[in-house]
């Protein structure tokens, strides 16, 4: 066993941001002694600022929900999608199945949530290190499963000298790095979902009034070859950002702005909204992003967040899968210190669960790509399906009754099969996986 370390903590946490501030909050609030790493310094930017409505419920636990509530940012009441040729569906209201205030999110500039979001960790009691690179997880040999078991990390923190820190359980919240999925090849692409995205912050875009100012909109290109997200915040700013095939946005253009202002002309439901805006930022740029990891846990670690999976953002469930994971990882480890097992069935007991949820939601997605295909139409055929589908678009996704929809929609489009997790732990040592 490998007990050299300059410190050791209960739990070291790799990346502050929304998955590993939850699970760091939580854990603190259990006593345990927490170190969360980040190796950025906050704020700084980031995407993926819509927010699901049943965020609510992991706000609340973690002591958010005053903070937002007092927040300048834009609330949102609904998601509305716009087709190909420019017609906007009515929007779906989150509160018109239930009038609870949970059913209101908001629209977050993502350095400052996070931001927040971080501050909150180390109020509850977590150490929090900024501009703290963690290097390497560090590993030895596993007694009862086919992976290595995890003991510590080697960190950098800015201007000094590395520092080997031992931990009881090392949490993976290190965002696409996925560090331990990435070392352990254990990350496999969504290879139907191929896609790229290319945005940016504009200042003056149009939206709408009264309780649709904050929404969500989805607007088709006029070829459904891709689509937009188009989400207010405040000051006056909207993201605006497209998806599509990585070969049709990047390989084959001549530069991300060029192809972001060509891709927006070839947006009809944009046509109104963008006269005369004026972009603010820098254009951003996405590969890939559709992942899922064949394990969320092994002996004394665990993957949370985007560094175990990421979908499609069509649906804005980045945040939402993140706070879930953070969640019930976090609740599987303070059980696991309780029963002193930190085995991966039991510090990932909660991976078939979350891997049901998001794969309803990669049901919706794959139903969006597939063209000729339409949510408008689908709930003018089958209105009984609509308190399901709105359920699906704010986040209730682990109740097994939502799935009901998807025995009809699966008669109008093809559905993925679901992804299997690994279970079988103890099976012999994989070749070429890591050199101990």
């Amino acid at each position: 066993m490998n007990t050299n370390f300059d410190c050791h903590y209960d739990c070291v946490v790799i990346g502050g941001g929304p998955g590993g501030a939850t699970t760091a909050t939580i854990l603190a609030d259990a006593g345990k002694k927490v170190l969360l790493l980040e190796r950025g310094n906050f704020p700084r930017f980031h995407i993926g600022e819509s927010l699901m409505p049943e965020s609510y419920w992991s706000f609340k636990r973690l002591g958010m929900l005053p903070k937002l509530k007092n927040s300048p940012f834009v609330k949102k009441y609904s998601v509305q999608f716009v087709n190909a040729s420019g017609k906007e569906s009515q929007p779906f209201y989150f509160d018109e199945m239930n009038p609870h205030e949970c059913s209101q999110t908001w629209q977050v500039v993502r350095s400052e949530f996070d931001k927040m979001m971080l501050e909150n960790a180390a109020e509850h009691g977590a150490e929090v290190w900024q501009d703290a690179n963690v290097n390497e997880v560090i590993f030895e040999p596993a007694a009862n499963d086919s992976l290595p078991r995890a003991t510590g990390v080697v960190v950098t923190r800015a201007g000094q000298q590395s520092q080997r820190i031992g931990a009881t359980v090392v949490i993976d919240a290190s965002g696409t790095s996925s560090l331990i999925a990435r070392r352990l090849g254990l990350r496999q692409p969504d290879p139907l979902l191929r896609k790229a995205s290319i945005f940016a912050h504009y200042l003056g875009g149009r939206r709408d009034q009264g309780k649709n100012e904050g929404a969500t909109l989805v607007l088709s290109t006029n070829d459904q070859d891709g689509w937009f997200w188009y989400i207010p915040l405040p000051d006056d700013i909207v993201s605006v950002g497209v998806v599509g095939d990585v070969d049709r946005l990047i390989s084959s253009r001549e530069s991300p702005e060029r192809t972001l202002e060509e891709e927006i002309l070839r947006c009809p439901g944009l046509d109104d909204r963008m006269v005369g805006a004026k972009r603010v930022s820098k254009v951003h740029v996405l590969n890939d992003f559709s992942y899922r990891a064949t394990r969320c846990a092994g002996e004394n670690w665990v993957l949370i967040g985007d560094a175990f999976g990421f979908l499609d953002p069509i649906y804005s469930s980045g945040v939402f899968l993140a706070l879930k994971s953070g969640e019930m990882a976090a609740d599987a480890i303070i059980e696991g210190f309780a029963k002193n097992d930190f085995s991966p069935a039991q510090l990932g007991k909660w991976g078939q669960t979350l891997c049901d949820g998001m794969h309803a939601i990669r049901k919706l997605v794959y139903a969006f790509y597939t063209k000729g295909f339409s949510f408008g139409k689908f709930m003018r055929m089958h209105p009984e399906f609509k308190k399901n589908l709105v359920d699906l678009l704010i986040g209730d996704v682990f109740r097994p009754e939502v799935n009901q929809i998807f025995d009809t929609m699966e008669k109008m489009v093809p559905l993925p099969e679901a992804i299997p997790l690994e279970n079988n732990f103890s099976s012999p040592t994989r070749s070429g996986v890591l050199t101990l």
